[in-house]
């Protein structure tokens, strides 16, 4: 079952006509000399963007800043894990990123890793701190793993590092949080009601009862140890389950056979943990992770690395055959491969014998380590690039696998920093590398490949010219590299250093406005939750310029004619919205003060609820906002702010010319969220044809979707006539109506996003299923755009697919 893979060569080898650079001087001079001028193609233009946000304490643990690929930000500080999620807001104008901001706080109590029976273990801390051998008695007064609750000693508050898993992972299917505290507590949590984290596991406490079960033994093979008396054995326990750093792997999904024969996916994720003593745990979680009940396996590997400091998952794509290996670097300076043997995985490949990258014990230690899939042009497969900071030099590996077994080029990226690299990070989508020295200085690596291996093309960012002098503590990528989040503090000016330090995570753009927008077009994903960095920034320019620019507006018109994907309609719902919000006039005084007018006002949830009647309605209320939003508009032409799709505004009918464009976008709006509807209703009816028997009734009111449907004359979809036959036709003249709870009326469905008694009582639709919900408690989306009900035990299988679905017009998950 195991792929050979055989290292070629039998050990790494350099590419043909290649040599190491020298880690000397001369070499940081020359390669100096080659930075200072890039080529065109990578000119980069850092662009500060707004927020700057401020933390409530310092900064704690190496590599302090993670992006998740759910668009969330975590810096571990002295108190907290502060979170800060990216969301791309439809229903602000405001120009500043929107951020929402939570926090996991961190444990009271300390931690103590379970080396043996308590009472055992308080008389040997009281033997080993009175005992008369300094070389016993220091070493383990000083030792903060021993004494984790410091007593005389300053407490271990705060964060050593935070690993964010893959998207999908929770009930929600987001990303999950694992979180090692300074006292070696290592958890995992999730962000479940979107205001608070809960921990659902501490993995410190299970590793430690199982090693407690086995005796401190990894196998039933292996000789007994010394009694915990012995310090030399103390230590060992508490070694080996010390966590140094933990990363997660990708989803792994396999088929598990019911008892009735049948098959269902079943995906799981692996979290490997790196202990001080050079051991792997490797934990296997079954998906949704919900807690202890949902870990299926827990495997040690022996590295043999002595001090290692940092891992990484290697994960390789060859003949449709996924290869997984944990990449390990020391603080001495090597890096190995591992092979990770998991007979519980289907599908799972991995090494026969670990791979040597780099050997050499030059004191140099390994920070950080990414490892990047991509696509060699020459050699016409994939390929690993792994990447490496070593002080203030990158260490790249290129892994290919050809007939011959694994190749291995590797070398140094040298003259990057003057000094050690604090932090770096990684574009995945395209194998972009940055890293950043505490000086406000940050290096972007772009691979260029060459007919055997690669080559590097970098470039300075100094961050003193987007935010003054400033001192940088941790970087972080964007998932698909708009921004670069940094953690800064105030730099030395006229050469003093600050009297106090105010940490902060401030942003910068990595991409223009026109590359985000062709990136959104193209893009392989089709979910605009996925791309949050990038819409974001297309919502800045379209709230800055308060027009679509031209060129997107003709792109996106023939993606959905030549495609018809609803990703293209949504998106275009998208630019709808925010041209609609940068048109809204900016309130004049502060919105939660109350108003001692009597005007009446009518409030609407979104732009798409109000319709024109409402505004004529509200022409009392709008009349004193019609100057200002005009003056607004000075300045710039009306008509190229126009969305050119839209027919030409007129001045006709006494309204002023951008209260009538309002209308327009208004009406557009209406129209693509109308469209969007009749999709997803033709994919319901699809799932209840293909999953009901004759005239079964479901919560799904089939009747009442299929004459909404067949309700507009305009609507001519032949598609859904023939599906509205065949449920017709399967349902046999029974309509199965809803009956409204409080006075058992018939709920007539008339609109999409309400049910109406003839009692006028009124009922939110699920946006996914279309039942009323007649409950107290019910989902809603990320950006409040629907509605949901929550599943209930009662729901076939089909249909709690269904409600797992993400949000209709904005791709957001529902809470």
């Amino acid at each position: 079952g195991k792929m050979a893979a055989a290292e070629h060569g039998g050990s790494p080898s350099l590419s043909a006509g290649e040599e190491e650079p020298p880690l000397g001087l001369d070499s940081l001079v020359e390669e100096a000399a080659a930075v200072a001028a890039p080529s065109a193609g990578f000119r980069l233009t850092a662009v500060r963007r707004e927020p700057a946000v401020r933390l409530q304490h310092g900064v704690s643990g190496l590599e302090p800043l993670a992006w998740s690929e759910d668009h969330r930000v975590s810096v571990s500080t002295a108190r907290s894990i502060a979170v800060l999620e990216q969301l791309s807001d439809v229903h602000s104008g405001g120009q500043e990123m929107v951020i929402h901001r939570t926090a996991v706080p961190a444990p009271s109590a300390a931690c103590h890793l379970k080396v043996g029976p308590k009472k055992e273990v308080a008389e040997c801390k009281e033997k080993f701190a009175s005992s008369v051998d300094p070389t016993v008695s220091q070493a383990f007064m000083l030792d903060r793993v021993f004494n984790p609750e410091g007593k005389s000693l300053s407490p271990m508050r705060g964060f050593k590092y935070s690993s964010w898993s893959p998207l999908g992972c929770d009930a929600n299917g987001r990303c999950l949080l694992a979180a090692l505290t300074m006292d070696n507590r290592l958890s995992i949590h999730a962000n479940l009601n979107r205001l608070q984290w809960v921990q659902l596991v501490d993995l410190t406490e299970i590793y430690g009862e199982r090693l407690y079960e086995a005796t401190y033994r990894l196998s039933k093979a292996d000789a007994p140890r010394g009694e915990l008396a012995d310090f030399a054995e103390f230590q060992r326990r508490y070694s080996m389950q010390t966590p140094v750093r933990m990363e997660w792997s990708g989803i792994c999904t396999t088929q598990q056979v019911k008892h009735n024969n049948e098959c269902r996916d079943v995906g799981s994720v692996l979290l490997a943990v790196l202990f001080e003593n050079g051991n792997i745990a490797v934990w296997q979680f079954q998906l949704p992770f919900l807690g202890r009940e949902s870990i299926t396996s827990c495997n040690t590997i022996e590295s043999g690395i002595s001090s290692p400091s940092v891992l990484s998952w290697w994960e390789y794509e060859h003949n449709n055959r996924k290869m997984s290996g944990l990449i390990v670097g020391s603080a001495f300076g090597p890096v190995k491969i591992l092979p990770v043997n998991l007979k519980a995985v289907k599908g799972y490949f991995t090494l026969r014998q670990p791979v040597v990258l780099w050997h050499e014990m030059d004191q140099l230690p390994v920070h950080s380590i990414k490892c990047i899939p991509l696509y060699h042009p020459y050699q016409k497969c994939s390929c690993s690039l792994v990447v490496a900071a070593r002080g203030p030099y990158v260490f790249w590996c290129l892994l290919l696998i050809s007939k011959a077994g694994l190749n291995v080029h590797n070398s140094h990226v040298t003259g990057l920093h003057s000094l050690p690299i604090v932090s770096m990070t990684a574009d995945k989508q395209n194998g972009t590398v940055y890293t950043c020295s505490s000086d406000g200085k940050v290096r972007q690596l772009i691979p260029i490949f060459t007919d055997v291996a690669l080559k590097f093309e970098h470039q300075l960012i100094k961050l003193s010219e987007v935010f003054g002098s400033v001192r940088t503590h941790g970087i972080a990528v964007s998932p698909c590299g708009a921004y670069l989040a940094v953690i800064t503090t105030e730099g030395m000016t006229n050469g003093l250093h600050p009297v106090n330090k105010n940490y902060q995570v401030q942003f910068v753009t990595l991409k223009t406005f026109e590359e985000a927008a062709a990136q959104l077009l193209e893009s392989s994903v089709q979910n605009l939750f996925r791309q949050v960095d990038l819409t974001d920034l297309v919502r800045w320019k379209i709230l800055k310029d308060k027009h679509i620019p031209q060129f997107l507006q003709e792109a996106l018109d023939k993606k959905i004619e030549s495609c018809g994907s609803t990703y293209f309609w949504r998106f275009k719902l998208f630019l709808l919205r925010i041209l609609y919000q940068s048109m809204q006039k900016a309130p004049s005084e502060v919105t939660w003060r109350p108003s001692h007018e009597d005007a009446k006002i009518l409030i609407s949830d979104s732009p798409g609820l109000a319709s024109a009647e409402d505004d004529q309605e509200e022409g009392t209320s709008k009349q004193g906002s019609k100057q200002s939003l005009c003056d607004t508009g000075k300045g710039m032409d009306i008509d190229d702010t126009a969305d050119d799709s839209l027919p030409q505004s007129s001045d006709g009918g006494g309204r002023e010319p951008m209260e009538e464009k309002l209308l327009e976008i208004q009406a557009h709006i209406e129209a693509v969220e109308m469209h969007l509807t009749r999709e997803h209703m033709k994919r319901v009816l699809g799932e209840v044809y293909l999953h009901t028997w004759i005239t079964e009734n479901t919560s799904i009111p089939t009747r009442g979707v299929c004459d909404f449907l067949m309700s507009d004359d305009g609507y001519d979809d032949r598609t859904a006539r023939v599906l509205i036959g065949h449920i017709l036709k399967k349902m046999n003249k029974q309509t199965f109506p809803e009956h409204c709870s409080l006075c058992k009326e018939i709920l007539p469905f008339t609109d999409r996003k309400q049910a109406v008694c003839s009692n006028g009582h009124i009922w939110l639709r699920c946006f996914l299923t279309y039942q009323s919900c007649q409950s107290l408690v019910y989902r809603r989306c990320l950006l409040h755009d629907s509605i949901a009900r929550h599943p209930t035990p009662e729901d076939p299988d089909w249909i709690k697919r269904l409600l797992q679905g993400p949000c209709t017009f904005c791709d957001s998950p529902v809470f």
